[in-house]
């Protein structure tokens, strides 16, 4: 007896910002796609980035030399990395491949698969957004370093070097243009470094639900439903098994961010995939303006105007993806934002808290997922993940369409980790 086709070409799992430019450009292409995600689309870890959109990421976050900063980073409470103790000892195996992936040799291979998701991101999601009347969203920017000594805003430093090999704009100025740039930061910041042509965005999670919406005028569907297993094609399809019933596509992408492994789990399939925290403030009422993504390179945090208020992002926290969050991170960030821009009205704030999806090399998983037929990975993109969207969507379309070859998934293969 023939079987019925699935109506469903593709099942994409995850309505964060990977699996909406995913479903978009896949429904662009003539397929029949649906969303499975039980929560609104950008609600989780996609609503609460920093807003940066870079066409230009190339620099992974373990590089040479890193270990040394991270004791002090770990006894700093205002420090951007945090490790609860009584998770080290689940982290460590994790920590000692991420220390492994920050290996000379092994810095531009990854530093090209980067460049290579990122590059013409803005330009990518001003085409998607046009037609949505939400094409503000994303605002032409630059990204500002900036730094309180002029010795250590120095363009010798490797991450600098490998920004300028790949011909990434980028300026070295004093305190007097910084000032001009951005008028309200503090008197103490003695130099930046710009890295030009970039975007940012004024609503994260409004970009990803415009860009959904898009989606769904094209014939997508989105149904707020928990997958609980996914199963490969083995004649009739893919089988996805969810709270609200079962459903089979002809192929499955997975772009479910940190909790796509726990779908794997039955298959054996383990990864060094970390849900590494990240927090933010919103303060609604700034009282200034902010023309740019300005981070303080030393701290590593990010302030941005948004149309919410002035955000402040960053830090990186581990201790499990079900840890209750620890908002003392998050306030902390209205103190360091105060010292960065001395007139900003921090009273009132807003927390969240989010999980990125890191991988130890700072590269995701797309393509093949060994064993599972037509089942195709499309997560771990760590901090990435707004930058690496429109790329991401490109190469699995491409991939599901047979436009692409395996071969030009390879730095981002899963077997790199067995």
């Amino acid at each position: 007896m023939i079987q019925p086709k699935p109506t469903i070409d593709v099942a994409v799992v995850g309505a964060g910002i990977i699996g909406v430019c995913t479903a978009l450009e896949l429904a662009e292409r003539g397929l029949k796609v649906t969303i499975f995600d039980p929560a609104p689309v950008c609600s989780k870890t996609s609503y609460g980035n920093a807003g940066v959109i870079s066409p230009w990421t190339c620099v992974p976050q373990s590089m040479p030399g890193l270990w040394k900063q991270v004791p002090g980073w770990l006894i700093d409470p205002d420090g951007p990395v945090s490790i609860r103790p009584s998770y080290m000892p689940k982290l460590l195996p994790w920590v000692l491949r991420f220390l492994a992936a920050g290996r000379s040799q092994r810095i531009d291979p990854v530093a090209n698969a980067m460049f290579r998701l990122s590059k013409g991101s803005v330009a990518a999601y001003k085409k998607r957004l046009d037609g949505t009347g939400k094409e503000n969203l994303v605002r032409d920017s630059m990204y500002v370093h900036v730094y309180r000594s002029s010795k250590s805003a120095s363009l010798d430093h490797l991450g600098w070097q490998l920004r300028q090999a790949r011909q990434v704009p980028i300026e070295l100025i004093d305190k007097a243009a910084l000032k001009e740039i951005e008028p309200e930061i503090a008197d103490q910041y003695q130099a930046a470094i710009l890295i030009k042509q970039q975007g940012r965005a004024s609503d994260p999670a409004g970009i990803g639900i415009a860009l959904a919406e898009k989606a769904l005028a094209k014939g997508a569907c989105h149904l707020q439903t928990k997958v609980q297993e996914i199963n490969p094609d083995q004649g009739e399809g893919c089988q996805l098994v969810t709270d609200q019933g079962d459903y089979r596509a002809e192929k499955i992408v997975l772009a479910a961010g940190v909790w796509s492994c726990q779908l794997l789990k039955r298959f054996g399939i383990k990864l060094p995939l970390e849900a590494e925290r990240g927090y933010h403030l919103v303060l609604r009422n700034p009282g200034i303006t902010i023309n740019n993504s300005v981070m303080d390179a030393e701290q590593k945090y990010v302030a941005s105007l948004m149309k919410a208020g002035v955000r402040v992002a960053g830090t990186a926290e581990f201790a499990g993806i079900d840890a209750a969050p620890n908002y003392v991170r998050a306030h902390r960030f209205a103190q360091q934002a105060k010292k960065l821009f001395p007139r900003l009205n921090i009273t009132n704030p807003e927390e969240w808290m989010g999980s990125r999806p890191s991988f130890p090399d700072s590269l995701p998983c797309l393509g093949e997922i060994p064993g599972l037929k037509n089942i195709v990975a499309a997560f771990g993109h760590s901090h990435y993940g707004l930058g690496m969207g429109p790329g991401t969507s490109e190469v699995i379309a491409d991939y599901i369409t047979r436009a692409a070859n395996c071969e030009t998934l390879l730095p981002y293969s899963i077997e790199r980790f067995q």
